[in-house]
């Protein structure tokens, strides 16, 4: 499929949506409610963000997208540069400068009457919203209260959680476990009784200043890769292991990883101060990941013309 002109920087100011072949406004963006992405989740998607003009990790999070189109048994009819050039080309539009940035595949609508999810044309959408941190700064150093809740996550037979889904009934459920009891959000753990994620970022602890995170159940957030890059590169020690509950609640520090908002510190488990906050190794960490989005090696500069 040919890809349409370049759009003029900010012709859809405040945020553009490429669908049908198209950038257009963000008014457009719509889907068919007897699309499969609709009525069974069947849909796989990713989220890179744009700041200060330029794409923080872009080959990564097209990696990851590629790789979950194919788990997914889905498809989309461009090629990776054609990719990248759909996505600059929604930010450009927006005139944004710090975007939110998504691209995502349906399984489309099957014929009438058809159950073979074969029969069905994929769909690809992709669109640009301004950033928005899941927890905005002065929010992080009010201080994060972070609910563990005894819900467990979609199993890992089940649901692959190293493909990016929209499978988030137990995690929005375990959202309204902490509103109810005051708090500000939630992770959820698996039947093994361990911590595996939250609605939107990976969880990490710190002990005796070695740093802890999942190592199963668990979305590969490309934030929580670069966490565990960052720790490498400051010489951080760093385990990559089944985190028990308690094991957070006895935290030095525990810090979250999201492409929305980065590194982001916790200062209480369930209305218990955490001993530091925000501590030493989760305070370095975020200081690299940020300085990082200056590095050109992380960089993908967005063309806004003249």
């Amino acid at each position: 499929m040919s890809l349409p002109a370049t759009p003029a920087a900010g012709q859809f100011d405040g945020g553009c949506v490429f669908i049908d072949g198209t950038y257009a406004p963000l008014s457009e963006a719509k889907i068919s409610m007897f699309d499969w992405g609709f009525t069974r989740s069947d849909v796989t998607y990713d989220v890179v963000s744009a700041w200060h003009g330029a794409f923080f990790r872009l080959d990564t999070h097209m990696d990851r997208f590629f790789a979950s189109l194919q788990k997914m048994r889905l498809a989309i009819p461009y090629t990776r540069a054609e990719l990248r050039e759909i996505l600059h080309g929604v930010v450009r539009a927006g005139g944004l400068q710090d975007a939110y940035v998504a691209m995502l595949c349906t399984r489309g609508v099957p014929p009438r009457g058809a159950r073979d999810p074969r029969l069905a044309q994929n769909r690809f959408y992709a669109y640009a919203l301004p950033f928005v941190m899941i927890a905005p700064r002065d929010k992080q150093l009010a201080g994060i209260d972070l609910h563990i809740s005894d819900r467990q996550r979609i199993a890992s037979a089940s649901v692959d959680p190293t493909v990016k889904n929209y499978h988030w009934i137990d995690l929005v459920q375990s959202m309204f476990d902490a509103y109810d009891r005051g708090r500000d959000t939630s992770c959820v753990v698996d039947a093994q009784g361990h911590v595996t994620e939250g609605p939107g970022f990976n969880v990490f602890i710190v002990k005796d200043g070695v740093v802890h995170t999942a190592d199963r159940g668990v979305l590969e957030g490309v934030s929580r890769r670069t966490a565990i890059e960052l720790c490498e590169r400051l010489a951080i020690a760093l385990r990559v292991a089944p985190v028990p509950v308690a094991a957070v609640r006895g935290a030095d520090e525990v810090f979250l990883t999201s492409t929305g908002g980065g590194i982001l510190p916790i200062a209480k488990i369930d209305g218990v101060p955490l001993p530091q906050f925000p501590g030493p190794v989760t305070t370095r960490l975020y200081d690299a990941y940020w300085a990082l989005h200056d590095e050109p090696a992380y960089r993908d500069e967005v063309d806004y013309g003249a």
